[in-house]
């Protein structure tokens, strides 16, 4: 077989870089200031991230990497005046006019962007062929639901980038002969691996990769050292740092905030605030405690689903595969008369696709272990991980009481597209027919001209341009989207909004 020599190699991969970063840009970077409003959590966001910008004390649900980086995305581009509009409150609302949301929303949109390329980098050493890779990218790229959420002062923008980079990481370490670059990869799991933590509780479930690696580099000791050694200093480094910024920064008390501006603090906590000692690592663990201790609270008093309610958005978690159900994050009427929407609202091919993949993979891996295959799996290992990924994230958030909604599904969306990416290489035959690699490459080509048409067709969605109520209804397909217009009755297959049984 010839093999194409390493610089045309590196062209190529660059060129493809290239290309998806740019496709990238116009998809999730362009744009990104409109509208000129708050949808969706950006009213709590922005609230905390001004907290920062202040030195206010505050406790939330989520850790506080995600809202350091909201914040300091306002620091560096300073086109408002005055950030202390928020600074009584844990949800902002009345914004002031000429309001500028580019800084709020720079870092979130910049790792949005980023994690096009990073994904890219998985997809290719899953697949192992840069040109299968850059097409599977565009999963990513063209996905409506992810462009509409990942564009705000969200937290899921971080969250996404580093679980993306933390994978990138693992499939490194599962390769990495070299023990310098072993270590320079191990630190770069733990690293990205702790900025996940700091992120958001539901990034949890990466944990799942360690004992993957264990179990790959089992007959290493020395890589096993490595990995403890570095990987584990580096994520404890980024978790307690990431933590202590967030501590030092929250020096003033605000009154005006709950319980008085100390939100559940203990009295140990309260002491550290008043001697002014946030900024001391010696109270480290009294303030983490309080902190975590402080999401419990939070989500105690979050409601449950109700699907009977008139203005619920949350849906169960079994619909999120097939994208139910849509949320319409903001509608408005532009002089036209035609209302525009940024609605949370998937691309059906790439939802279905990927959801016909995780089945095609329970399928093969089944198959692997109960029928003597004519065309064993290349890697039943690495295929069983992502599918524990997948599996150990539906399993943990069907037992979570609280309301929860679609964007909630968008980590194990990214796990669903690796485990599409090995479907599609260990796919070598259908029946008696052998699939060759071009064979897999012209069915990808297919992919992705389905995804983008689909893209184009709810893009009105996306992009808060006007649409027709006859437009907006013909878009939706699905009965349990519960995709619905301004004008339009609301319909449930499941209960009659406003009712419950008596």
């Amino acid at each position: 077989m010839l093999r194409m020599p390493a610089t045309e190699e590196s062209k190529r991969l660059w060129t493809l870089l290239g290309l998806i970063t740019a496709i990238g840009y116009f998809t999730y970077v362009h744009g990104f200031s409109n509208p000129p409003a708050f949808f969706w959590d950006e009213n709590y966001h922005i609230a905390s991230a001004q907290k920062y910008l202040n030195g206010v004390y505050f406790m939330e649900q989520h850790p506080p990497l995600g809202k350091l980086l909201i914040a300091a995305g306002e620091a560096i581009i300073n086109q408002n005046p005055l950030d202390n509009q928020f600074l009584g409150t844990d949800y902002g609302t009345q914004i002031p006019e000429g309001f500028s949301f580019s800084g709020y929303r720079l870092f979130p949109v910049l790792l949005a962007w980023l994690t096009a390329p990073l994904l890219f980098l998985v997809l290719r050493k899953l697949t192992r062929s840069d040109l299968l890779g850059a097409l599977l990218t565009s999963l990513y790229l063209f996905d409506n639901a992810l462009i509409v959420h990942l564009r705000g002062a969200m937290l899921e923008p971080a969250l996404l980038f580093f679980s993306v980079l933390t994978i990138l990481a693992f499939l490194h370490l599962r390769e990495e002969k070299d023990p310098r670059r072993f270590t320079w990869y191990a630190i770069l799991f733990g690293g990205a691996f702790g900025c996940v933590l700091t992120t958001k509780v539901v990034g949890l479930v990466l944990i799942l990769l360690i004992p993957a690696l264990v179990w790959h580099l089992r007959r290493n000791s020395p890589s096993l050292q490595r990995l403890a050694g570095a990987g584990g200093m580096a994520l404890l480094c980024v978790y307690i740092g990431v933590w202590q910024i967030h501590f030092a920064l929250g020096k003033t008390i605000n009154p005006a905030l709950p319980d008085q501006g100390y939100y559940q603090a203990s009295d140990s906590y309260k002491a550290v605030l008043a001697a002014n000692l946030t900024h001391s690592v010696r109270w480290f663990p009294v303030m983490l405690k309080d902190s975590l201790a402080f999401v419990g609270h939070y989500n105690g008093g979050v409601p449950r689903l109700d699907m009977c309610k008139d203005e619920e958005n949350g849906s169960p978690w079994f619909l999120w595969p097939v994208g139910g159900r849509s949320i319409n994050y903001r509608w408005e009427t532009p002089d036209g008369g035609l209302y525009q929407y940024l609605y949370l609202q998937v691309n059906p091919a790439i939802w279905w696709i990927a959801l016909a993949g995780i089945v095609a993979a329970g399928g093969l891996l089944l198959a692997s272990f109960v029928l003597d295959m004519r065309t064993p799996l290349q890697d039943r290992p690495l295929l069983l991980t992502f599918c524990a990924l997948y599996g150990g994230y539906m399993t943990v958030i069907s037992q979570i009481p609280r309301v929860m909604y679609l964007y909630h599904y968008f980590l194990p969306l990214i796990f669903s597209f690796c485990i599409l990416a090995l479907v599609w290489t260990e796919c070598r035959r259908l029946g008696p027919w052998v699939l060759s690699t071009s064979g897999r490459v012209g069915a990808a080509l297919a992919l992705v001209a389905a995804i983008f048409i689909s893209y184009e067709y709810y893009r009105p969605l996306s992009n808060y341009e006007p649409i027709s109520d006859g437009a907006f209804m013909d878009r939706a397909l699905v009965d349990i989207w519960e995709l619905h217009c301004v004008n339009c009755p609301r319909f449930s297959p499941f209960v009659v909004p406003g009712k419950t049984d008596s």
